[in-house]
C-alpha cells in the first residue's frame, strides 16, 4: 500500500510494507483511523514500520494531516528515491535489482579490456605511492607544528595507496606472476603493520558473502542480543559505532588477523609467514625510527600517518556498504547480484584522494568482479552506468552522508535494516546525541 499524507506546507510519501517518511522537516500530525501520530527529526528515521510513526522530537508543531490513498507508479517511486537520496546524502538511490538477474549477467556486459592487467600501469601505481609517501615524510620533517596535521593527512592518505596495491595483489589483479603479487602485497602491507595473508583470507570471504548477515567479514550491523547483553558492552558498542567509528578498523585489524585459531588448517602456514614478516618489520623498523628520532619521532613519522590510514580504511569501508536502505540479509535470502550491484555504494572523493588511493572508491565494479585492476575501475564503472545505471547507489562525499551512517546505521532489524542506538537505549546514547549536535547536516 502507498499513501500520501498532506499538510498545509508539506507532502510526505510512504511506500510499501516498510513505509518510510521522506521529508526531513520536524513535524507532528494526527491521521485518520489506522494511522498513529508521528513527529519528525531533522535526520529522518529510516524504515519506520507501517502504523508505527512514533519518533520523539524536542520541538514539534502540530498540524492536521489527512491520509489520502495514492496509486503507486514509477513516477512516485522515482520521486521517493530522489527525496530519500537527498535525506541520506546520496546522489542517487537505485531501483531494486530484479531477482532473476544473475551476477554473471552483469559481468558479461563489461568490456573484456577492463580485466586486462597492464604491468606498466601497475608499477606506475607503486611509483605514485612511493613518491607521495616519501613526500609526506619530507613534509613531516620540515613542517612547523601547526602544519603537521596537514602533513599527516597527506602521508596517511599516501600510505593508504600501499594498502590498495596490496589489495590488488590479493585479488590477483596486479601481475600475471603470482609470486610477484605475493611479494609486492606483503611488502606493501608492512608499513601498515598488516599481515598480508590473514587479511587476504578474510577479505576473500567479504567478497564471497557481501552484505550477508553474520558471514560477511566487514562492517556488520550490531546484533541486538549482543547490544543488550551487558551495560558495559553496550556503552563500548555505542562509542565504537558512533564517534570512534572512523577508526574502528583498528579493532578489526587487531581482533581478526593475529590469531591462528581464526584460520583454516590449510591457511595457517601462509598466515605464519605473514605474521613473521610483520613482527620483523616492527622489531627492526620501530627501533630504528626511535633510535634516529626518539619516541616523539616514532609518533610523528609512523603513528600519526598510520591513524590517518585507518581513518580512510574505516570510512571508505563503511561508505561502501552502509546505508539505511541497504539491507544485510541472512544466507537463505541472499542474492549475489543484488548484494554486489545494489548493495555496494560508489562515492566520489576529491581527485587527489582518488589518485593517491588508486580508485578504491570506484567500488561497484570491484564487487562485480574483483579481478578488475584498480586502474581499470573507472572504465568499468562507466560501462555499468550505461547498462545498469538505474540500479546503482551513488554519492559524492558529504557531511550528511557521514552523519547518516554514524547516527542512524546501528542495530540490525530485519524489517527496518537498522535501528539507531538512541531509539533503543536513549539513556546511554549521549555520544550519538553529541554527533547530531556537532556534525554538519549538508550535502
Amino acid at each position: 500500500m502507498a499513501c500520501r499524507i498532506a499538510a498545509p506546507d508539506s507532502v510526505f510519501l510512504f511506500v510499501g510494507a516498510n513505509q518510510r517518511p521522506i521529508k526531513t522537516q520536524k513535524f507532528a500530525g494526527q491521521c485518520s483511523t489506522g494511522f498513529n501520530g508521528f513527529a519528525w527529526d531533522p535526520l529522518l528515521r529510516q524504515g519506520t514500520k507501517q502504523n508505527k510513526f512514533l519518533v520523539h522530537s524536542r520541538k514539534s508543531r502540530t498540524v492536521q494531516a489527512v491520509a489520502v490513498p495514492a496509486v503507486s507508479s514509477a513516477a512516485d517511486g522515482a520521486e521517493y528515491r530522489k527525496q530519500l537520496a537527498e535525506s541520506y546524502g546520496f546522489r542517487q538511490i537505485g531501483e531494486d535489482l530484479p531477482d532473476d538477474v544473475t551476477l554473471k549477467q552483469v559481468i558479461d556486459t563489461l568490456p573484456k579490456e577492463v580485466f586486462e592487467i597492464d604491468d606498466a600501469k601497475a608499477w606506475k601505481s607503486v611509483l605514485t605511492s612511493a613518491a607521495s609517501y616519501a613526500l609526506g615524510l619530507l613534509m613531516i620533517s620540515k613542517a612547523p607544528w601547526f602544519l603537521l596535521p596537514f602533513a599527516w593527512a597527506w602521508t596517511g592518505t599516501a600510505v593508504t595507496g600501499f594498502f590498495v596495491i596490496g589489495h590488488d595483489c590479493a585479488h590477483k589483479s596486479f601481475s600475471k606472476n603470482k609470486l610477484v603479487e605475493d611479494i609486492v602485497g606483503t611488502l606493501a602491507f608492512l608499513p601498515l603493520i598488516y599481515p598480508y595473508e590473514p587479511w587476504r583470507f578474510k577479505h576473500d570471504r567479504h567478497h564471497a558473502k557481501t552484505n550477508m548477515l553474520v558471514e560477511d567479514t566487514a562492517w556488520l550491523p550490531v546484533d541486538k542480543e549482543e547490544f543488550d547483553s551487558s551495560p558495559l558492552l553496550r556503552k563500548a558498542i555505542i562509542y565504537g559505532y558512533g564517534p570512534f567509528r572512523p577508526w574502528m578498523s583498528i579493532a578489526h585489524w587487531w581482533l581478526a588477523h593475529f590469531s591462528l585459531k581464526k584460520f583454516r588448517p590449510n591457511e595457517v602456514q601462509r598466515v605464519k609467514i605473514s605474521l613473521a614478516c610483520v613482527f620483523a618489520f616492527m622489531g627492526i623498523g620501530w627501533p630504528l625510527i626511535i633510535y634516529k628520532a626518539g619516541v616523539v619521532g616514532w609518533i610523528k613519522y609512523w603513528l600519526m600517518p598510520w591513524l590517518g590510514y585507518h581513518f580512510w580504511m574505516s570510512t571508505f569501508t563503511m561508505v561502501h556498504h552502509t546505508a539505511p536502505h541497504i539491507p544485510f540479509k541472512p544466507s537463505e535470502e541472499w542474492n549475489a547480484a543484488q548484494a554486489q550491484l545494489n548493495g555496494t555504494v560508489h562515492c566520489d572523493y576529491p581527485r587527489w584522494i582518488e589518485i593517491l588511493c588508486h580508485n578504491i572508491n570506484v567500488h561497484i565494479p570491484h564487487h562485480i568482479s574483483s579481478r578488475i585492476p584498480s586502474y581499470n575501475l573507472p572504465a568499468a564503472h562507466r560501462s555499468i552506468q550505461e547498462n545498469w545505471g538505474k540500479y546503482l547507489n551513488e554519492a559524492t562525499w558529504n557531511w550528511r552522508l557521514m552523519r547518516t551512517i554514524m547516527t542512524v546505521c546501528h542495530v540490525y532489524d530485519k524489517e527496518q535494516n537498522y535501528v539507531p542506538f538512541d531509539q533503543l537505549a536513549p539513556e546511554d546514547s549521549q555520544p550519538v546525541a553529541f554527533l547530531k549536535r556537532v556534525m554538519p547536516d549538508y550535502a
